[in-house]
């Protein structure tokens, strides 16, 4: 049986941009139109009646949550919710769950009650009621995470592969030289932190790296500079810091001119996101490029083939990242 991804790969088009043409929304161009509608013919596809039939009860709304507001990493992604969305006639509803205590569960709520259709969530867990609803139902709950990919939770994602973007990230600063490496993780409750350490560790052993230091951050610019600064003055500086935000080296940056030592020319420091700041910073920012704005478009995509059309198979989306080498890190003076 054919399925709207099936229609989109064969139209060259998205899966929300079919959705629109089935649930007649107008602003997909003729030719577009012609696209689906032959792809539709040609497969014999027919979306899920039962999944038709509940339209009336839709809001055509869906709920975004985010551990920080703050942090311009979810921003990028956010844009690329809110236009998706959007053009699939959909309005988004955005959370941020670290703002109070309980307020994951207040918008889980919503989705209970059928004010919103469906919700993307961008940390690592889920409150308790949906963590029930999706061992129910697994992935044909209406619940898809971006980021932050688990195997112990049963609902699609998008993500990255972190495990290789961190071992990149080492392999690069190998490769200048450097032995000595300090490493700044974030929260180790996240399967992305955990992820990204597991690339460091990949990588440290296949390199016959024995010299890293490693602490613990929670992906803010403070804790950048905390961390950093516990680095560089103990018993060795390191000549290169990996941290797994772009906010974190910024924030190691920051504390390696507080000290008064250069970088690159003291210690390198490499990051992790590319944010828009990245090339900017000075020196620009060594990192690793995250698609997030297609990560916002692909959590969408995934949600409305579970609320437009049914879809009961868990996918799991691992995007392309990039190394992308800038000033902030070269070799070390011996």
């Amino acid at each position: 049986m054919s399925t709207i991804s099936d229609v989109a790969n064969l139209a060259g088009v998205s899966t929300a941009t079919v959705s629109r043409v089935l649930n007649g929304y107008t602003h997909v161009s003729p030719r577009v139109l012609e696209r689906v509608e032959k792809a539709i013919a040609e497969l014999g596809y027919e979306p899920n009646a039962m999944a038709k039939s509940l339209r009336t009860l839709k809001s055509n709304r869906i709920i975004v949550t985010v551990p920080d507001i703050a942090n311009p990493f979810y921003a990028n992604i956010i844009r690329g919710v809110e236009e998706t969305a959007s053009a699939a006639g959909y309005a988004v509803l955005l959370g941020d769950i670290g703002s109070a205590a309980g307020s994951d569960e207040a918008y889980a709520a919503l989705l209970k009650r059928k004010e919103a259709d469906g919700l993307i969530f961008l940390g690592h867990s889920l409150p308790d009621s949906l963590s029930e609803r999706v061992t129910r139902e697994g992935a044909a709950a209406p619940v898809v995470n971006g980021c932050e990919f688990s195997g112990s939770l049963p609902v699609s994602s998008v993500n990255i592969d972190n495990t290789a973007a961190a071992r990149e990230m080492i392999e690069h600063l190998h490769g200048l030289g450097h032995r000595h490496i300090g490493v700044i993780t974030g929260d180790m409750r996240s399967p992305t932190s955990r992820g990204r350490l597991s690339g460091v560790e990949d990588a440290a052993r296949a390199l016959g790296l024995t010299d890293m230091q490693i602490v613990n951050g929670d992906y803010t610019i403070e804790s950048g500079i905390a961390r950093a600064t516990e680095l560089i003055q103990g018993a060795r500086r390191p000549t290169a810091l990996f941290c797994f935000s772009d906010d974190m080296a910024f924030g190691a940056i920051h504390a390696l001119r507080g000290a008064g030592l250069n970088c690159p020319g003291d210690v390198s420091v490499a990051g992790f996101d590319d944010l828009r700041l990245a090339k900017y910073a000075q020196p620009a920012l060594t990192t690793i490029r995250q698609p997030m704005h297609e990560i916002g478009v692909k959590t969408v995509e995934l949600l409305l083939d579970i609320i437009e059309n049914g879809a009961i198979e868990r996918v799991n989306l691992t995007l392309g990242h990039e190394l992308v080498v800038r000033a902030s890190t070269a070799a070390p003076r011996f």
